[in-house]
């Protein structure tokens, strides 16, 4: 046995054990994942929209307050409110694949009314989760702008991602959420079955293995690889979270409860993305022309 397969098998073990967002083989895309009820772009209304940068804002949130964000997951595009054309089209190339054309995307961009509106027309959702859990999530983007604060998410109540980091991996894990969402019924249970206990585990697990099992399917090698290094790590955060739901503890020593849990992620990852063989690209999941929309660039 070489030592590279060694290295694998090894990696493999640990994998299992310490992660459990696996790539999905064989990668189906979305088909009609959008119902009825999917609340509908406007007429015109682009799909991802850019903020308008604001140097002191974006240098306070790029320089300061992702600090340790960009320490724990040991890369610089964390939080860096600069989001490259690169980026974007890989975000906008997933969604057309998948089919999910309503899915509104936010690039650095802070859009209170918008939220608003679009939690209050998500009939997707039911009334009862969008007046309960919907309204503080809303409510926690109004108070803690992710423009200045950071954090990457997908919002189910509004059918809204938001995007802070210039990282092809974090853009696609943060659609797959959506893609996710948008093949339950009960989105609004499947929610708010979020507090309870191991459940975000398991949320993040679909997320992060849709998100490599794309790139492997497209045979995009590069981009595989670094799916791994960062979203390793970054799930190896969530398994630190649900363990500080339990214990109060001041925030610098969650973040390095964080930092030293996320280290066997970055050793597994990195592992995992030296046993990537190189693959030829595929053109099996085509673009489709409402991929190809005029980004529009405001802050509401």
């Amino acid at each position: 046995m070489s030592v590279r397969t060694m290295g694998c098998g090894i990696a493999g073990v640990v994998l299992l054990a310490a992660v459990a967002g696996c790539a999905r083989v064989p990668y189906v895309a979305g088909q009609n994942l959008e119902g009825p009820d999917t609340l509908q772009l406007a007429p015109g209304e682009p799909q991802i929209e850019r903020g308008r940068p604001k140097a002191f804002v974006d240098a306070l949130g790029h320089y300061v307050l992702s600090l340790p964000s960009k320490l724990i997951l040991w890369d610089w595009r964390v939080d860096n409110h600069d989001i490259s054309p690169e980026t974007e089209a890989k975000l906008r190339e997933y969604l057309a694949d998948n089919g999910l054309a309503n899915v509104k995307v936010r690039l650095n961009q802070y859009a209170v009314g918008g939220e608003w509106r679009r939690l209050f027309s998500n009939r997707a959702v039911g009334g009862f989760w969008r007046y309960t859990f919907g309204i503080l999530t809303v409510a926690s983007y109004t108070i803690y702008p992710g423009r200045a604060f950071g954090g990457d998410h997908y919002n189910p109540y509004t059918n809204t991602i938001s995007l802070y980091s210039d990282h092809k991996a974090i853009a696609l894990h943060e659609a797959a959420h959506a893609k996710d969402f948008a093949s339950r019924h009960h989105k609004g249970l499947y929610a708010a079955l979020r507090v309870l206990p191991l459940v975000p585990l398991y949320q993040e697990a679909v997320a992060t293995g849709d998100a490599i099992g794309y790139d492997r399917v497209k045979g995009l090698t590069r981009d595989e690889k670094a799916d791994y290094k960062i979203l390793y790590p970054a799930y190896a955060t969530y398994i630190a979270g649900e363990a500080l739901r339990w214990v109060n503890v001041e925030a610098w020593w969650q973040y390095g409860i964080q930092l030293a849990v996320a280290l066997p992620g970055h050793i597994v990852g990195r592992i995992k993305a030296a046993c990537v063989p190189d693959r030829p690209v595929q053109f099996g999941l085509q673009v489709s022309e409402a991929a190809r929309v005029t980004t529009g660039a405001t802050d509401r």
